[in-house]
């Protein structure tokens, strides 16, 4: 079994050093998942515990109670 996997390892990384063009577009895949990334997170998805509490106790206390509240159910209007 381990023979399988080593020969399927291998099969990718030869396939991977005979690469020529396919090397520099793998470059530009990871570089722009990278940036993509990095501006998701940096613009859409803000440190919001650190900016809204100072300590860490604070922090696990904010979160501890969010996770724990119940939610409020939707009413039925006819």
């Amino acid at each position: 079994m381990s023979s399988f996997f080593s020969k399927a390892i291998s099969m990718y990384v030869d396939g991977f050093r005979s690469m020529t063009v396919g090397k520099k577009l793998w470059l530009i895949i990871f570089a722009k998942i990278v940036i993509f990334f990095l501006v998701l997170k940096l613009f859409f998805f803000p440190d919001i515990l650190s900016t809204n509490y100072d300590t860490d106790e604070q922090r696990a206390d904010a979160v501890r109670s969010a996770l724990t509240a119940p939610t409020l159910q939707p009413t039925k209007t006819h």
